[in-house]
């Protein structure tokens, strides 16, 4: 019989969420410096009635950590989110890095997956429109927003910012972006076909010579073409409207700095700027000889396609994609350039070896064209090699080629889909979501060193066994608190059955009950009775009765052999409703009735 006493004293019980796990105390002690290797019975969550620690959090994954101090591997449950794992684990002292190799990458993928969506926020694909508050934040002038001073710049610098920026705030903003792509593509659609020979005007010179018989003469001569004069008013109309753009947008943005070093504002910049440039060339500098090669930096005006980005999330994610596949990227054309200076040389060589009247490959710098226009699976065919080894040759570097290129492209193709999954679906995302308020009942701990008794509802801190829905009470759980300390070690199971009936137990249960107030009066016991009820418990010196005629349940003394002398009991009687009154009485003759009762 001690063998199991001391079995069961050896071992613990673990309520979490409501399913009970029991361990022996000695495997909680395998991990120190963690939650479990330090409980003891003084902490707040533990309930001397069952005999168990109550730990409100998540069973399953407690399942795998409490396995993980048996068997000393921990394991990641796949039916729970990444981040509620970390948490889990944050609460029970453990380091989430100890997760074991077979169920790591299943676990890391979450933190891609945080990664992804932090990426999708810096790009700003959300279309839902920002509260009052939050433009303040962004705008820099949250302080005068909660003052009630915001003037009228400040309350008009929002909207012309999301006129000319954020396409899809409104009706007028989508008018505005309509009106945008127009002009980028009627100036991209004028730079290209005024190079047309149909779209320019030829400049054509009369010169007069002198013939042989000495008569003048003359003849038309077309020195060049210049482009229609209907392209140069195109081109003026759509930068005229290009930079009236980027002065209401840098003069309206909240961050000038973050609005200069932008990209695609940096090609606006460029492109706009090469129009002035090239306007004032053509007014003092077109007497210059190669003048011309100056129109070639006007080409960056076909850059400005790039601001189409600000009206597409497609393009946004498809320039993402490139980013986030740098490496593979990398890697690509590392391998490319490596295949290509390997096989130029190897046919260059190849095509030596025999008689070759009709070689192609005359230096390695040729080879490394052919080499590229082969990988690349293109094949031009103005190269070739014209012998067996520089077929060999050939045929090798086209199958290296289409390895080389079709390794990498899965992965770039995967990033592609894995942010535009993504997207899709913070778009089906629904805007208000329900908001959990994390409020949790204070409890107050049980003094070890407070006086026997049963404290009263409501009343803080009056005894080791606090109240239930009292201020030091912490919710249903503890609501048997009371019935055990009702019961006394002799009475046995009938007296506790009778006990948990009694209105002390009533008035535990029910807060309402417990709004009388307490009130002193004497009491002179009754006799010994013919058939004594059963004791209450002798630790709270309590005793309990039914519910009188009068509706008020009076509380009487234990059964004794002799009239004893009269004592002071405190009775406390509380009404509900306007029929129903309970009191319980809480004698002074404690040791008078155990001695009675036995």
């Amino acid at each position: 019989m001690n063998l199991i006493n001391m079995d069961s004293e050896n071992r613990v019980v673990l309520n979490v969420g409501g399913i009970r796990h029991e361990t022996y105390k000695a495997t909680l002690k395998k991990i120190p410096a963690t939650r479990l290797s330090r409980l003891t019975e003084a902490l707040a969550n533990y309930d001397p009635i069952l005999n168990e620690y109550f730990f409100d959090r998540h069973p399953g994954v407690f399942a795998q950590v409490l396995n993980y101090y048996r068997t000393g591997k921990l394991h990641y449950p796949t039916d729970v989110c990444g981040p509620l794992f970390e948490e889990e684990l944050e609460f029970w002292g453990l380091d989430s890095n100890q997760v074991e190799p077979c169920c790591w990458m299943t676990y890391t993928q979450h933190r891609d997956t945080q990664e992804t969506l932090a990426v999708l926020d810096r790009l700003d694909l959300d279309t839902e429109k920002p509260s009052e508050e939050e433009l303040a934040r962004k705008f820099g002038f949250e302080e005068d927003y909660y003052k009630g001073t915001i003037s009228w710049w400040q309350e008009m610098k929002p909207r012309i910012w999301s006129l000319f920026d954020e396409p899809y705030s409104s009706n007028a903003a989508k008018t505005i972006g309509v009106v945008s792509v127009f002009f980028i593509c009627i100036s991209i659609l004028s730079f290209c076909l005024k190079t047309h020979p149909d779209m320019r005007v030829p400049i054509v010179r009369n010169i007069t010579v002198k013939t042989a018989n000495g008569s003048n003469g003359w003849f038309l001569d077309k020195t060049q073409t210049n482009a229609h004069i209907a392209f140069f008013y195109i081109e003026c109309v759509c930068n005229a409207w290009f930079t009236f753009e980027i002065l209401v947008r840098f003069i309206s943005s909240p961050n000038k700095w973050e609005f200069i070093k932008s990209s695609v504002n940096i090609i606006d910049y460029i492109a706009t700027l090469s129009f002035y440039i090239d306007l004032v060339l053509q007014r003092f500098a077109s007497h210059l000889e190669n003048a011309d090669i100056l129109e070639f930096f006007s080409i960056i005006r076909i850059m400005r396609l790039f601001k189409l980005t600000r009206h597409s999330s497609g393009l946004k994610i498809l320039i993402q994609t490139f980013r986030a596949s740098a490496k593979e990227l990398t890697l690509l054309v590392f391998f490319l350039v490596l295949g290509i200076v390997i096989f130029a040389s190897l046919v260059y060589y190849a095509e030596r070896i025999q008689p070759n009247p009709h070689n192609d490959f005359n230096s390695i710098p040729l080879g490394l064209w052919w080499a590229l226009v082969t990988m690349t699976t293109v094949g031009y065919g103005d190269m070739a090699p014209k012998t067996y080894i520089g077929m060999f040759v050939g045929a090798l570097c086209a199958l290296a080629g289409v390895l080389t290129i079709a390794l990498p492209v899965p992965v770039i193709v995967s990033n592609f889909a894995m942010y535009y999954s993504h997207t899709q679906a913070r778009a089906k995302l629904p805007k208000k979501r329900r908001r959990v308020l994390p409020v949790e009942q204070p409890r107050q701990p049980r003094l070890p060193g407070a006086p026997g008794g049963v404290s009263g509802c409501g009343t803080p801190g009056s005894g080791p066994h606090s109240g239930p829905m009292g201020s030091g009470g912490t919710g249903p759980r503890r609501m048997n608190n009371k019935t055990k300390d009702l019961v006394s070690p002799k009475s046995g199971p009938l007296g506790a059955s009778i006990v948990a009936m009694s209105p002390r137990t009533m008035l535990d249960l029910n807060p309402a009950l417990a709004m009388g107030k307490p009130t002193f009066q004497p009491r002179i016991p009754t006799p010994l009775a013919a058939t004594p009820p059963p004791p209450a418990s002798s630790a709270g010196g309590l005793t309990a009765s039914g519910i009188g005629a009068s509706g008020t349940t009076g509380a009487t003394s234990a059964p004794q052999a002799a009239a004893p002398p009269p004592s002071i009991a405190v009775s406390t009687t509380a009404s509900v409703g306007k029929d129903l009154g309970i009191s319980t009485t809480t004698t002074t003759a404690q040791e008078t009735s155990k001695k009675a009762f036995l």
